[in-house]
């Protein structure tokens, strides 16, 4: 006769330390190549993003501010956050003004206690006609064209911009002249 085989099942050994089975190497290249394929996506993602350029909405260059009469004399700030122009009457006529500092262009807040503009940013001061007085900013505000439109509006055109050191305030469309 033959002896029973033992019934007890036999152990598996684990693996000792520093070995690897088969099935966890597959795993961890399985996890490697699963994590190349989604960095290599989201590369091949921000090149294709990279060929569509943002659109910019920006509000439109032309515009009517309204009619000379509806303008009291002094700096009229209503035009400022929508499209970053002052609108100044004096006696004679209009000017519009950009609200952007030459220095470093931050945008100056009009203080009219003392009829002035005051750079927040580093301290630079221009009079209401737009010249420089203090702080570092190396030239006066820049003046956009305006004139008036067919229906008698004041039209302000922000694509023709006129600058004070090269002589442009003294030509046409820097300054509406208005006596009404």
């Amino acid at each position: 006769m033959t002896e029973p085989k033992n019934s007890e099942p036999e152990l598996v050994s684990a693996p000792l330390r520093g070995e690897v089975s088969r099935r966890g190497f597959m795993s961890a290249l399985a996890l490697a190549w699963t994590a190349f394929g989604l960095a290599s996506a989201g590369m091949l993602g921000a090149c294709v993003r990279f060929l569509f350029p943002n659109v910019l909405y920006e509000p439109p260059q032309e515009f009517k501010a309204g009619f000379p009469a509806d303008f009291a004399i002094g700096v009229d700030e209503r035009f400022k956050a929508a499209y970053g122009v002052w609108i100044v009457r004096e006696a004679g006529g209009f000017f519009v003004l950009s609200t952007v500092c030459t220095h470093l262009g931050c945008t100056p807040n009009y203080l009219p206690a003392d009829d002035k503009f005051k750079c927040p940013c580093h301290g630079s001061g221009f009079i209401r006609s737009g010249i420089n007085i203090e702080g570092p900013a190396p030239r006066p505000l820049e003046r956009y064209k305006v004139t008036l439109a067919e229906d008698g509006q004041i039209l302000v055109d922000k694509n023709t911009k006129y600058q004070e050191e090269k002589g442009q305030w003294g030509q046409d469309g820097s300054y509406l002249q208005y006596d009404a």
